[in-house]
């Protein structure tokens, strides 16, 4: 068998990108943009491996054209964007790179929920429109941070690191979880594990640390806005599909909350001219919740680690279906 043929679908940091040069022939798409789909389709039919990113949708429509195929791995913690079950009918094992970017994760949710409460992108946009004549008791009042109500949704590692981040502060820590979390994981931060209602009506800043499933997609819509205080603070570093970003657009127009702070979107990217872009107290920036560069050379490096292993037919060190390994 000759040197496997490699879908690439962004340039990757130098060190991960030589490592797939030494594995094999790498077809690697150059443009900023995601690839087109029809590009796509028509380029996975030639591949053994392949390396994605969370803005390629992998689904039953592209893996029918993935005639060859054998390793996917995505340069990713969540993989709400391929079709798990369709690969391993397929028998093409699926990789993830989990873990690596909880800490820069966190410092970017936290970096978010002080600038909503500081208004700081609001004052720095002030001053540059000229608008700054003299210092005044009243101008671009914000709210407190230390000792203010913090609300986890998930309590994962990235959820369990704002916690970390927020007993710093002397936060009031409220968290909501699909299960029960280790009272001792809780007791590290003095959190509390409460009902949806009550973490949704108590904090002072609602920050999202879940997956994106069919439960959790538009987990924040109307009614949660509507139930959230007028001066709480919505935080988003995890799927923007957990919002629903109409309700979102009328909850910050009518100021049914203070503001918002997304690192994520729905859609993503947002268009240039969307309403929420328009929004003095809507903070959006572009996905940069892991991007850091160590954060982003361990991430590529994980992800030609899973691509290699499948390549070869043994286990991913990050695998997200291992039972094509056991069948």
């Amino acid at each position: 068998m000759g040197r496997p043929q490699l879908l690439v679908t962004r340039m990757l940091p130098e060190e991960a990108m030589e490592a797939l040069r030494n594995l094999g022939h790498v077809d690697l798409w150059e443009q900023d943009e995601p690839i087109p789909r029809v590009v796509l389709r028509n380029k996975i039919k030639a591949a053994d491996g392949m390396l994605c990113l969370l803005t390629d949708h992998i689904d039953v429509e592209v893996l029918a054209d993935a005639h060859r195929l054998c390793s996917l791995s995505t340069m990713a913690v969540g993989y709400d964007h391929i079709d798990i079950n369709a690969c391993t009918e397929r028998g093409i094992s699926v990789g993830h790179t989990p873990g690596v970017l909880t800490e820069s994760t966190a410092d970017l949710a936290f970096s978010l929920l002080l600038a909503a409460g500081r208004r700081v992108v609001e004052s720095a946009d002030f001053i540059k429109a000229g608008l700054w004549a003299s210092w005044s008791p009243t101008l671009l009042l914000g709210q407190e941070v230390h000792g203010a109500t913090i609300g986890i949704v998930g309590f994962g590692r990235i959820g369990e690191a704002m916690a970390r981040r927020a007993a710093g502060f002397g936060m009031r820590i409220l968290t909501y979880h699909s299960s029960p979390i280790d009272a001792q994981a809780l007791g590290r931060y003095s959190a509390t594990q409460v009902s949806w209602d009550t973490l949704v009506q108590e904090s002072d800043f609602l920050t999202l640390h879940v997956p994106l499933t069919p439960l959790t997609a538009h987990m924040i819509d109307g009614a949660v806005l509507r139930s959230m205080k007028p001066t709480a603070m919505l935080i988003n570093t995890a799927r923007g599909g957990l919002i629903d970003t109409e309700a979102l657009y009328d909850a910050l127009t009518a100021y049914t909350i203070r503001a918002a702070a997304l690192d994520v979107t729905d859609p993503e990217p947002l268009p240039p001219n969307h309403p929420l872009l328009s929004l003095s107290n809507c903070l959006v920036v572009p996905h940069i919740g892991s991007a850091t560069v160590a954060t982003r050379t361990k991430m590529a490096t994980m992800a030609v680690e899973n691509l290699s292993a499948g390549l070869r037919g043994i286990p991913m060190p990050n695998c997200v279906n291992p039972e094509v390994f056991r069948s």
